[in-house]
């Protein structure tokens, strides 16, 4: 990753001068990033909202975007993000627009760059971990048992509101559970 901005500025790479006050979750996803080439950071469904789940270190290792999942069980979208995780690690491109028929049985999934926007609302310890937005985000959008997408009309409204639509900005996404927070 000759001349990658995120080499150089992670806290792996860089003493900020405040690793003795990293806590235990900071120590964990450097550990796992330093181990296995990236972490997956599980924010679980609670009264407010569905659970998601997003990589960490995936641009630091090996280049690509980070990714992020919604609406499923945490473990369930764990699983998932390593599958695409260890085809990045295997020298796959992953981009927006690309679909990946392998990552949930039977039913493809959808990678779309996420807005910038939305990274402070939802990727803090990606943050953290490079000290600064991570550049890009690619959110992993996965169809409903009919094989809709939460974008499409077709899409029952169960279904549309499990998923934010991180590729609009937040002023342009509908108004629901993932704008609450704004």
């Amino acid at each position: 990753m000759t001349g990658d901005p995120f080499k150089c500025r992670c806290v792996l790479c860089h003493d900020y001068g405040d690793r003795g006050e990293a806590d235990q979750m900071d120590l964990m996803i450097n550990s796992n990033v330093q181990q296995h080439g990236w972490h997956v950071a599980m924010v679980p469904e609670d009264e407010v909202g569905p659970g998601f789940a997003y990589t960490i270190g995936l641009a630091h290792t090996h280049g690509v975007p980070e990714l992020a999942m919604f609406g499923l069980d945490v473990h369930a979208m764990h699983r998932m993000l390593n599958i695409l995780g260890d085809k990045a690690a295997a020298g796959c491109v992953l981009e927006s627009g690309q679909e990946h028929h392998d990552v949930v049985d039977g039913y493809p999934v959808t990678l779309k760059s996420a807005d910038r926007r939305w990274y402070r609302t939802f990727f803090g310890r990606a943050i953290g971990f490079y000290r600064r937005p991570p550049l890009p985000v690619l959110q992993v959008a996965w169809p409903d048992v009919e094989g809709c997408f939460h974008w499409e009309e077709q899409a029952d409204q169960r279904h549309r509101e499990s998923q934010p639509q991180l590729w609009l900005p937040p002023a342009d996404h509908p108004a629901g559970v993932w704008t609450a927070e704004l």
